[in-house]
């Protein structure tokens, strides 16, 4: 049974934990416990690291290795990999879907950050 995560033992649990059941069926509890992992890591990670000073675009880059996610899977795979490259902003339906599928706080998503030419 899982609890708010308050100390580095129940981090490291927690991490250990999500690592085991990292591609458990979506019809199945694992799946279910793997999503309450993700927030309660999510939320001592926000608490703990705080993340003020990273862009948004690496913020989503090292979430979505976290998560094991890849550019296909988190919306239109050529204009998600243009955002990751810096080429193209984020989109207000992008803010979204990556806050939630990526557990980030969109407050964080909509800082602003530097496009390359």
């Amino acid at each position: 049974m899982w609890y708010l995560i308050e100390n580095e033992v129940d981090y490291k649990k927690a991490l250990d934990r999500f690592e085991e059941i990292r591609h458990a069926d979506r019809a199945s509890l694992e799946h279910k416990e793997k999503m309450l992992l993700v927030t309660l890591i999510s939320n001592y990670e926000t608490e703990v690291f705080p993340v003020e000073d990273i862009d948004p675009i690496e913020m989503i880059k090292i979430r979505m290795e976290d998560f094991g996610f890849k550019p296909s899977q988190l919306g239109n795979k050529s204009s998600v990999s243009k955002v990751l490259n810096y080429k193209r902003p984020l989109t207000l339906t992008m803010i979204r879907n990556f806050s939630k599928i990526l557990r980030i706080p969109s407050g964080f998503l909509v800082q602003e950050y530097e496009l390359k030419q």
